[in-house]
């Protein structure tokens, strides 16, 4: 296909697609970039690692659009999805003030947070499994290696993935 790179490895279109995937996350979160960084230093140099994929829209459901606005849909976006053997979903989601808050953050929107806990129930329902971070968590890459050195391998074994 033109314009696709050659990979002399499979380590080559590895850090490739790294490096695209990252590019992808958004620019003013820094918790959802220490996670998606610190994933790849836990797991590294391993080929075989799920490939964690950042920004994954569940659906677009123009009918919801139509009925609820476009608003209806901001739950059915996830910050990161793992994809794992035998149709196992994970997804990953890194909770700033703006998941529980109104007004730029001052002040508690307990509207707000029903609607998140009703969406994970959405999820599980689905056959999703939910792991919620706080960025605070993640807001620095140190906490965040240090915090997901041992979160990942062990969500990983609770599921028998093996890498």
């Amino acid at each position: 296909m033109a314009g696709h790179p050659n990979f002399s490895s499979a380590i080559d279109a590895r850090k490739d697609l790294y490096q695209r995937l990252l590019k992808s996350l958004p620019k003013n979160s820094n918790g959802q970039k220490n996670l998606f960084t610190a994933y790849h230093e836990v797991f590294a140099p391993s080929v075989e690692v799920p490939a964690l994929l950042p920004e994954v829209w569940l659906h677009w459901d123009h009918k919801t659009v139509e009925e609820r606005g476009p608003e209806a849909l901001l739950r059915s976006r996830m910050d990161f999805l793992l994809l794992l053997p035998h149709g196992l979903r994970i997804v990953l989601e890194v909770d700033g003030i703006q998941h529980y808050t109104r007004d730029h953050g001052h002040t508690p929107d307990t509207a707000k947070y029903a609607e998140m806990v009703a969406a994970d129930r959405d999820l599980k329902l689905r056959g999703y499994e939910v792991f919620r971070f706080g960025h605070d968590e993640l807001r620095q890459i140190d906490s965040a290696r240090a915090l997901l050195k041992g979160f990942l391998p062990d969500m990983l074994r609770r599921f028998k993935v093996t890498i």
